[in-house]
């Protein structure tokens, strides 16, 4: 049975090897309680009954993959609808800020240079957001549709956009050295050497303070603008 005047957030995430990691933590700091689903085709998301916060993680996948859209995203994106028609205000990373830029009319397109690694990012002044460097590991990128305002940017992707009480990060706030070691594990690339993991791995264990010390400003943020 969950506590009374507990706030919930939803967590969906589609690899078994990714976790909230750091911005869950900076939830759970502020008394927040963390429901996490393992998405898939087999395993679509659950009632939206008690959530307060719907965190969207990342995924292999594309949203323009037809495949995917058949097998598992459409279902995925109905329910994100749900929430967004429900006031459950939406923080999404990676794929979770595509699926956000997709619902409201933007597109997803393959993006002309991907970003696999640590890049620092341009924030408009005012907003909880660090230049970084964040990690990022994505080849396709979000054309927001006029509903969303950019709050930071490089010049290989929109960083950050808000729509109303909606967050989306290009970059990977959540991710520490345990984390990117898991997804290292299970990566082609890190395997032939396409990808350097191991140094990725030690810049994020050198950087542990700092990663999570701006994935709590960025919640702490997140937060702000649902008060605001």
């Amino acid at each position: 049975m969950r506590r009374l005047l507990v706030a919930v957030v939803r967590v969906w995430r589609h690899h078994d090897t990714d976790d909230p990691g750091l911005i869950g933590d900076a939830f759970t700091a502020r008394g927040f309680e963390l429901d996490v689903e393992l998405l898939d085709a087999l395993n679509p998301p659950t009632p939206l009954d008690g959530v307060d916060v719907l965190l969207i993680l990342g995924s292999s996948s594309s949203v323009y993959d037809p495949a995917a859209q058949q097998a598992w995203l459409a279902n995925e994106m109905s329910v994100l609808g749900e929430a967004i028609e429900q006031g459950i205000p939406v923080f999404g990373i990676c794929f979770g800020s595509q699926m956000l830029c997709q619902h409201f009319g933007g597109h997803v397109e393959r993006a002309r240079e991907g970003e696999v690694g640590w890049f620092e990012i341009e924030p408009i002044d005012g907003t909880g957001i660090s230049s970084g460097p964040w990690f990022q590991y994505h080849f396709d990128h979000c054309v927001l549709p006029a509903s969303a305002t950019v709050v930071a940017a490089n010049p290989q992707a929109v960083q950050a956009f808000t729509v109303g009480r909606n967050v989306g990060v290009q970059f990977h706030p959540e991710v520490d050295a345990s984390q990117l070691t898991d997804w290292f594990l299970d990566d082609e690339a890190a395997r032939n050497g396409t990808i350097d993991a191991a140094s990725h791995i030690a810049e994020a264990a050198a950087s542990h303070e700092r990663l999570a010390r701006d994935a709590d400003e960025l919640v702490a943020w997140f937060l702000y603008r649902l008060q605001s």
